[in-house]
């Protein structure tokens, strides 16, 4: 028995040292994990008193939301990478035909019906023409990036300190 004890503290003292070395490290790791828990609990929370406070399925009470399970939707976010990229043709043709020019714009414009539709935001770009359609667009521009889509045309070149 005494032999079996010997044996045990004589393999157990690598791990008693790498314990002693380490102890901050582990203290570390424990302390952060209890730190992030906290966070993650006391984000929970301030959802849970939101929705009460919100009431956010009386405010749904009026939208059809089957809307948004259509398998044939396209997502924000496939739509705003579409804007982006047809953000990049729009500004910049590169010796393209102004047929071309003018594919790109109508389909520019179609993705940001798109996105208005999805956010709920209104929009004309449809009903207008020229110059007017134009402003609608900076206008469409300007409403999705309030509401958190940022497209390139609407970026500044200066950085916006937020409010």
């Amino acid at each position: 028995m005494l032999l079996a004890l010997a044996f045990v503290a004589v393999a157990s003292l690598p791990v008693a040292f790498a314990l002693v070395f380490c102890a901050d490290e582990i203290m570390d790791r424990v302390a952060c994990g209890y730190a992030e828990w906290r966070e993650r609990r006391r984000e929970r929370r301030t959802i849970a008193r939101l929705n009460r406070a919100v009431d956010a399925d009386g405010l749904t009470r009026g939208i059809d939301l089957t809307e948004f399970d259509r398998e044939d939707r396209r997502s924000l976010q496939q739509i705003a990478a579409d804007l982006h990229r047809f953000a990049g043709h729009r500004v910049n043709p590169g010796g393209r035909t102004v047929i071309w020019h003018a594919a790109v714009v109508d389909a520019y414009d179609a993705h940001l019906r798109a996105a208005c539709r999805c956010l709920g935001l209104p929009e004309h770009l449809g009903e207008l023409e020229g110059v007017d359609r134009q402003i609608e667009r900076v206008r469409v521009e300007g409403m999705l990036h309030a509401a958190g889509l940022t497209l390139p045309a609407a970026r500044p070149r200066h950085r916006q300190r937020h409010r």
